[in-house]
């Protein structure tokens, strides 16, 4: 009797063992991030995921180059400049210091070359020199570089250079420089830099290393550009992609290189551990006909496109509800392609996504001679 007992409670403990609900994975917290200061952004959406002291405002060293890239890019995609276009060193852009790869005056390489030493070497007289070539002067190029900032509405950003030497009122934010991030990652050429770990110049006589050690040990890694002075501390802005999830973690004010890519670490992994991108169907209430008044047809099949993928957390997919908004009826002359009604996908109640739903073909207005010929055309029937 014992025996049967003791099989009895093992058997109870054993399904009350397997019936508990899996421990939720731990959610990232502040205490978790070392930096004072730090943001986990979705590159595709702008959605952040994580921040920490967001929006104050810090030194952001050569992160200050995802703005100067941004420009180069912006410059060789309009033609302006081309990659093999040649350019030749300043003397001011051979005295920056601080990391460079000792241009000479009057010394010369393509546009390729000085990219490639900008975002892998972070090199500051490489930077200057392309400024200079897009602008014309250091000076000139800073100015469009704080356009483009007030452009992307970064409020906590001012730039007194091109290179993220430290300067009195040379400053940023974490969540500024994820918006950077993402405009910078509309140039995908980029990435073709920025994942180069090892490369030279000068026909071999200088070596670059990348200054992103997270390229050799972060799976999914992209980019993007580090950054390190005495005012702003080991920063960076780290982008890695997996499953077509793309992710910005930036890290600003770190005590140790080692920490801003530990920092950076746990801020992707957080991002690939939650969230997850989804692929929702048009509602079928967004696709039916619709009444016309007034036109040469009664009614008009309406059309809806939804090709990308909207952020979710993960598990959570279900909670990704679509609300469609049609009228009960349209006024005639409708053209084929013109916004009828729009679907609007919600995740938990906050919007996620919006799509407009299109006629799919034009209805004439109704006038006299058409109805007169329609009627004279019934009548010899």
């Amino acid at each position: 009797m014992n025996f049967l007992k003791l099989i009895s409670l093992v058997l109870f403990l054993t399904i009350i063992t397997v019936s508990l609900p899996l421990k939720p994975v731990k959610a990232l917290s502040d205490e978790d991030i070392s930096a004072p200061s730090a943001v986990l952004m979705d590159a595709d959406t702008g959605t952040v995921l994580f921040e920490k002291n967001a929006h104050e405002v810090r030194a952001c060293a050569s992160i200050t180059k995802v703005m100067t890239l941004i420009l180069v890019m912006e410059a060789l995609e309009s033609g302006q400049i081309q990659w093999d276009t040649v350019v030749s060193t300043s003397a001011h852009a051979a005295s920056m210091g601080g990391s460079d790869i000792w241009l000479e005056p009057g010394e010369t390489m393509t546009v390729d070359e000085m990219v490639k030493a900008t975002i892998v070497a972070s090199a500051n007289d490489a930077a200057v020199a392309l400024a200079e070539l897009v602008s014309g002067t250091e000076e000139e190029f800073v100015a469009a570089m704080n356009a483009k900032a007030k452009s992307l509405d970064m409020k906590e950003t001012v730039f007194k250079n091109c290179n993220g030497l430290d300067e009195d009122g040379h400053v940023t934010s974490a969540y500024d420089v994820a918006v950077m991030s993402k405009e910078l990652l509309r140039h995908p050429k980029i990435l073709e830099y920025s994942g180069i770990w090892m490369d030279e110049l000068r026909g071999g006589k200088t070596q670059l290393v990348n200054t992103n050690k997270l390229l050799k040990s972060y799976q999914g890694i992209t980019g993007l550009k580090t950054g390190t002075t005495s005012q702003a501390g080991s920063c960076i802005s780290a982008t890695a992609q997996r499953d077509g999830l793309h992710l910005i973690a930036v890290v600003l004010g770190s005590q140790t290189g080692k920490e801003r890519f530990t920092d950076a670490a746990k801020l992707l992994d957080e991002g690939f551990a939650h969230y997850t991108l989804v692929q929702p169907t048009v509602p079928k209430e967004a696709l039916r006909e619709l009444p016309v008044t007034n036109g040469m047809q009664d009614a008009v099949l309406t059309e809806c496109q939804i090709t990308e993928r909207l952020l979710t957390e993960k598990g959570k997919d279900g909670t990704l509800t679509p609300q469609v908004y049609l009228p009960e009826s349209i006024e005639a002359p409708v053209e084929k392609g013109e916004v009828v009604g729009k679907v609007i996908y919600k995740n938990g109640g906050h919007q996620t996504a919006e799509y407009p739903i299109t006629a799919g073909a034009s209805v004439e207005a109704v006038n006299f001679q058409d109805v007169m010929g329609l009627f004279l055309r019934s009548m010899a029937g």
